[in-house]
């Protein structure tokens, strides 16, 4: 018998990846998925790989995950691919205390983020 088959997230000429539990702020990660909305797959990578940004390294990992994605799941094009979507949310935040001055404590907020980066393959106009 089996399960049945889940309807696709995306598209026919799409195809998605997703990066969870980033350790930056959904604000800086944004800040680095603004760069790449729009672009071809091969110009993003590029940007991403001279970014002087820590976290560019994680995003361009799910991008490449994205472009696989789309060529081994779905058989679309790579040299023709562009990135759709790059969508960032909140994740979980680590609470951490540290001592402060007269028996008090200050709270330190580490966030975390996820990216969702859709890729998708347009035609070339001729």
């Amino acid at each position: 018998m089996g399960q049945k088959k889940n309807p696709r997230r995306v598209g026919e000429n799409q195809a998605m990846a997703k990066g969870r539990l980033i350790r930056t702020s959904p604000q800086k990660l944004n800040l680095v998925a603004q760069l790449i909305r729009g672009m071809p797959a091969e110009k993003a990578l590029a940007e991403l790989t001279f970014s002087r940004k820590r976290i560019s390294q994680n995003v361009k990992k799910v991008l490449e995950s994205a472009i696989a994605n789309a060529e081994n799941n779905h058989d679309l094009d790579i040299d023709q691919l562009v990135v759709d979507q790059a969508f960032v949310g909140k994740n979980m935040v680590m609470k951490r205390w540290r001592a402060r001055a007269r028996g008090r404590v200050g709270r330190i907020q580490k966030p975390f983020s996820e990216i969702t980066i859709v890729v998708k393959e347009v035609e070339e106009a001729a």
